[in-house]
């Protein structure tokens, strides 16, 4: 079993992972630090986008209990988002992951960008995402970053206009994708179809 080290504020905490580690991806933890995993399994990807270290003062000191985000998506256009909480990084990690594979939804996007431009928002948080050309990549940080690399866009411009609050960040990029319509569709509710381009 391997093992890999999260910094959680002053001390660095082992934590197993089962199975293997493809990449190290970014993380922002409430500290400042940015330790974040990515791991894949099958045909999804999973990332860690945020670790919460909670301490409670007890007659014998502290005790720290830790909480998890974490999106999971198949790179296809599905993509969903889930959190866990434990006395344990790695347990936490865990319980968010199978919440996020529960919870996992189908969003259009098109030829790896998305169809039009949105604004998504959630509690204080708003994101807006343009659609971009062929090799501008995804230009959006922290959570909406990870939550647009898991879903298999890989040409966006987003902008976050309010909080910065993760979870928030996370729910307000899945409303944006999810008021995506595909052209054929809007097309379609206007009683026209497409027309085949001219040779």
């Amino acid at each position: 079993m391997a093992t890999e080290k999260i910094a959680a504020a002053t001390e660095e905490i082992e934590v197993p992972v089962e199975g293997a580690v493809t990449q190290v991806a970014q993380v922002t933890m409430r500290d400042g630090r940015e330790p974040r995993e990515s791991r894949s399994s099958g045909d999804t990807i999973e990332k860690v986008v945020h670790i919460n270290r909670c301490a409670k003062v007890v007659k014998g000191g502290r005790r720290f209990s830790f909480s998890a985000l974490v999106v999971c998506g198949d790179q296809q256009g599905k993509v969903g988002w889930g959190f866990g909480k434990a006395n344990e990084v790695a347990d936490a990690i865990k319980k968010a992951t199978e919440s996020s594979r529960k919870n996992m939804v189908t969003y259009n996007i098109l030829n790896g960008t998305i169809p039009h431009e949105t604004i998504g928002d959630h509690g204080g948080g708003y994101l807006m995402l343009k659609p971009a050309s062929p090799g501008t990549g995804i230009i959006a940080g922290g959570a909406a970053r990870a939550v647009l690399e898991c879903v298999g866009v890989k040409d966006v411009i987003g902008k976050s206009l309010g909080s910065s609050n993760h979870a928030n960040i996370v729910k307000a990029t899945l409303h944006a994708l999810s008021s995506l319509r595909h052209p054929d569709e809007i097309l379609r509710s206007r009683g026209r179809e497409r027309k085949p381009k001219a040779l």
